[in-house]
């Protein structure tokens, strides 16, 4: 399989498509997703191309495993989260959807199911959820 550099978060890192940019360095960023499963719900993308884990190279890894680390801390001060969940797939079989590495993370309280997927979210709340975020990295 190979990348395919027309994939919606190829689009996003070139500002084609719209997104809610929480944190950025020079080889991470991380961003809302649209249909959020709890509130906080972002995802975690190397600026550089690589499909999935299984041809990302370790430095990739290495990069987006640091943000994953830096925004789930950051997740779990901006509210009050009892832990948090950090999901990634590989291939379609593998349940990925967007063929462009990424990691979710979403703060989780205790008791509290994740939303259905697949549900647009509202992007006033989304929005302010980021707002969070962004204070709680500050």
């Amino acid at each position: 399989m190979t990348y395919d550099p027309d994939n919606i978060f190829a689009k996003i890192l070139r500002e084609e498509i719209p997104s809610n940019r929480v944190y950025e360095d020079g080889e991470t960023l991380a961003f809302m997703d649209i249909m959020p499963r709890a509130d906080g719900h972002l995802l975690v993308i190397p600026k550089t191309p690589c499909r999935n884990v299984l041809d990302a190279s370790p430095e990739q890894l290495s990069a987006v495993i640091a943000t994953v680390q830096k925004l789930s801390q950051a997740v779990m001060q901006a509210f009050d989260a009892d832990g948090v969940t950090i999901q990634q797939f590989n291939e379609a079989a593998g349940g990925q959807e967007v063929f462009h590495l990424h990691f979710h993370v979403l703060p989780r309280h205790e008791g509290v199911s994740v939303r259905a997927p697949g549900k647009m979210g509202d992007f006033d709340l989304i929005a302010q959820h980021a707002d969070k975020i962004r204070e709680a990295l500050a």
